[in-house]
Order: C-alpha cells, then sequence, then structure tokens
C-alpha cells in the first residue's frame, strides 16, 4: 500500500500509572530519521523506541514527543521524611557556626532536598510496558494517516499514467499522417524552388526523415515505464525510490520524443508528458 511520508498522530492514554500523551509528526526524508523529545526517566527506553519505529516505518524524518503526567495521588502526596529533614537542618546549623554572616535557614530549600519530600512510588517496569504500548498505538495511528495520504497521491499518479498512455497513443496515430504531411510540404518546396529532384531522391529524403523522427521504440519505452509505475502502485513495501528513478526514465523518454520532433502537435505532446512527469514527480518525493 502507498503510504505518504507527510503525517502527524496524537495519542493520550490516561491510565493508574499517570496520563501519556504522544505527539508525532513526519516529513519526507531521503533515509529514516528519528528525533525524540523524553523526560530523563524514560531515556532508558529511547533505544527500543527507536527500534520499534525503524520496524514499523521506512521512511521519513520523524520527530517524537512524550508528555507524562504522575497520577493525582502521587501530586497530592507530601509526605515528609523526617528524619532526612533532621540532618539536613542539623548541618545547616553546624554550617552557620563557622560563619559571621549566615543566611536565614530556608525551609523552602529543604524541602526540595532530595528524598525530604516522598512520594509513592510507582511500578517502573509497568509504566515503561505501557509508554511502549502506546507509542504502538501513537505509531498505528500515524500509519493510518500516511495511508491515507498515500492513497490520494495514488490515484492522482494513476490517474497522471492513464494520461500518459493517452498521449502516447495519439503520438503513434499521428505519426503516419505527420509524415505525409511533411512530404507534401517537401514537395511543395522543391517546387516553389524550381529544383528538379527525380522521385527516387525525394523518396530516399523521406525514409531518412522517418527514420529520424520515428519514436516508436521511445513510446514502447516510455509505456512500459508507466506500466511499471502502476505495478510499483501495488507493491506493500516502500515504494519511493524506485518511483524516483521511474521518472527520471519518463523524462528522458519524453525529452528524446521532443528532439525528434517534426511538427508543433509532437512538441506540445512531448511538454505535456513533461508536465505530468514532474506533477508525479513533485508527489513522489511525499512517498515512503
Amino acid at each position: 500500500m502507498t503510504r505518504s511520508m507527510t503525517a502527524f498522530a496524537r495519542y493520550e492514554e490516561q491510565t493508574d500509572l499517570g496520563t501519556l500523551s504522544w505527539e508525532i509528526r513526519s516529513v519526507n526524508h531521503r533515509y529514516l530519521e528519528v528525533g525524540f523529545r523524553l523526560e530523563d526517566s524514560f531515556r532508558p527506553l529511547e533505544m527500543a523506541m527507536r527500534k520499534f519505529i525503524s520496524d514499523t516505518l521506512g521512511r521519513g524524518k520523524v520527530e517524537v514527543a512524550l508528555r507524562y503526567k504522575s497520577p493525582e495521588r502521587q501530586q497530592e502526596s507530601l509526605e515528609i521524611n523526617e528524619a532526612l529533614a533532621k540532618r539536613v537542618i542539623s548541618r545547616y546549623q553546624q554550617l552557620a557556626l563557622l560563619s559571621d554572616n549566615a543566611a536565614p535557614l530556608d525551609l523552602m530549600k529543604v524541602m526540595q532536598w532530595p528524598g525530604v519530600i516522598e512520594t509513592p512510588s510507582l511500578d517502573q517496569e509497568a509504566l515503561s510496558e505501557r509508554v511502549m504500548a502506546s507509542l504502538q498505538q501513537a505509531l498505528i495511528d500515524l500509519v493510518d494517516t500516511r495511508e491515507r495520504e498515500g492513497a490520494a497521491l495514488q490515484v492522482m499518479i494513476e490517474q497522471r499514467c492513464q494520461q500518459i498512455h493517452h498521449i502516447a497513443e495519439q503520438v503513434r496515430e499521428r505519426m503516419p499522417e505527420i509524415l505525409q504531411n511533411h512530404r507534401q510540404k517537401l514537395q511543395e518546396r522543391v517546387q516553389d524552388l524550381a529544383i528538379n529532384l527525380e522521385p527516387e531522391r525525394l523518396e530516399q529524403e523521406m525514409v531518412l526523415l522517418a527514420q529520424k523522427s520515428d519514436v516508436a521504440e521511445e513510446l514502447d519505452r516510455l509505456q512500459n515505464h508507466v506500466r511499471e509505475v502502476e505495478s510499483v502502485l501495488q507493491r506493500n513495501e516502500p515504494i519511493g525510490r524506485r518511483l524516483d528513478f521511474l521518472m527520471q526514465e519518463l523524462n528522458r523518454e519524453a525529452n528524446t520524443l521532443g528532439s525528434k520532433s517534426i511538427d508543433t502537435d509532437t512538441t506540445r505532446f512531448s511538454v505535456d508528458l513533461k508536465v505530468l512527469i514532474e506533477q508525479m514527480r513533485e508527489q513522489i518525493q511525499n512517498i515512503e
């Protein structure tokens, strides 16, 4: 299934262990590049998160942010470790005796001393499991968005492919008429110049012109590349790079068609092809 690399997902989960809020943004990128914004307490999980994301996404620049809010019971708890607080105060008083200009004791700073305010401990292993499970759900939402965007891109590309097929068939149908018109113009020019040109020489010139302006091979390759694009769009894997390569091949054939043009119609067809190919190429930059 075709996936876009441009997507956004937000997922929030409330549990007994606290509230987990994920935001994941992704944009197009040549490779997979993942950046995290996590609280320090969740940093040990970063490698596992990175592997999980790389197993899920193929390409794109991905920004992952996690906000954590501890449970209400933990926020409301203000249990004081009195033994530790007494030791901190005692050490301060001892230091104050050594100074003639000691500042008054600031009890707020005592409360901020690590361990003085005790909070109910959380099951860190269980919390880590919830973090990874919620990340999985956030990624599911992101992939769903990528696939919806990718489906829209696929429709657009398939429409352009059909238009290219149509132009190629128009050129095939027009080539005999184009050559006949050019033959007639050449005959009229010879008559205007009063040149006595043998019929055999005229036929030779027309054969050479037909050879130089023959675009059958270019049209065959053009349509074969388009069929390959249509086939690649059905694959269930990252396809962006292959599609980008096929756009280069399509553009090469369109340029050759233009260089072999001997009338304004085929020149216009060549320009139309390049416009369609460029429209596809721009959108393919967003495909995973």
